[in-house]
């Protein structure tokens, strides 16, 4: 039994009556757009009328806060120090979406042992605050805590682009997930996109290699067109969604927050490595009542 295995069996619990949904949004690469779509999803969401707790997973180099210009006086390393607890270090965004911030620029986050991540597992074990939904906005890269992210999750959203490089990370990310954690379906998002059928033959590409040389499903949730608007709502501290609503990347993310609201919650836990849903569910139960490199170059 690994360590994460065994802090869920000491969480004990089961995901018996309705719970929290929640979706890690991953991706391999850096620059694919992974934040804004965690934070324009979430902001979504919220707009939706769902209680939704974003957690900014990025533990040493964090920028929700910044994206929406939110001041942040103290964060996950204030919990892990034992200084305060989780909600302490919750801040509220737009619509009443609540952020768990993440530190930035401080190296120990980065490398943290495993009594560490004990430590962060056991905050969301002691978390009060009720939520429908938690979204897991991960580091980029393949780290140890960005694989342990993703295995914890419900649903794994995989945020790639229309380049090698953006495709190849995704592929490699699933590949070490699924041969070495047993994690078979995946939720992709295809991003900045000019055009839906790019969106398509870039989903294609993806599951051309995936279907030859790993035993998983993927589903293509999203494509979300380049939108100027996105880069104008930042400059504002603002989301798309709540900048410019009708733009096309705006419809986008919110087609998305209305999709993701009707994907089921398992019964009880599916092999993965839900070591925080189990305690989020029992607090919400409480709170409620209730060659692979070639095919992927395309050479």
């Amino acid at each position: 039994m690994d360590q994460a295995e065994g802090l869920r069996k000491m969480a004990g619990g089961n995901l018996s009556g309705q719970g929290v949904k929640v979706i890690t949004v991953t991706g391999g690469k850096g620059g694919v757009g992974k934040s804004s779509v965690s934070l324009n999803m979430a902001i979504a969401m919220c707009a939706q009328g769902k209680r939704v707790m974003l957690l900014d997973a990025d533990l040493g180099l964090a920028n929700i806060d910044v994206m929406l210009g939110i001041k942040v006086n103290k964060n996950l390393f204030h919990v892990l120090s034992g200084e305060c607890s989780l909600d302490e270090v919750m801040v509220e965004g737009p619509h009443g979406l609540k952020i768990v911030p993440a530190s930035s620029g401080k190296q120990a986050m980065v490398e943290l042992s495993p009594a560490q991540h004990a430590g962060l597992i056991r905050a969301f074990s002691e978390l009060k605050t009720p939520v429908d939904v938690l979204i897991v906005d991960t580091a980029a890269g393949i780290s140890d805590m960005v694989l342990a992210f993703a295995r914890a999750a419900q649903d794994v959203l995989v945020v790639v682009c229309d380049e090698p490089t953006s495709v190849t990370d995704a592929y490699a990310l699933m590949k070490i997930l699924n041969t070495e954690y047993g994690v078979s379906r995946f939720k992709i998002v295809a991003n900045m996109v000019n055009s839906l059928r790019q969106g398509k033959d870039l989903f294609a590409k993806l599951t051309k290699v995936t279907d030859r040389f790993l035993d998983v499903a993927l589903e293509l949730v999203s494509c979300v067109p380049m939108d100027n608007n996105i880069r104008m709502a930042l400059r504002k501290r603002q989301v798309i969604v709540d900048a410019f609503p009708k733009s096309p990347a705006a419809m986008a993310f919110k087609a998305l927050a209305l999709r993701a609201a009707t994907w089921p919650i398992p019964y009880r836990p599916e092999g993965h490595l839900e070591f925080f849903v189990e305690n989020l569910v029992k607090r919400s139960v409480a709170n409620d009542g209730g060659g692979e490199d070639n095919q992927l170059s395309g050479t």
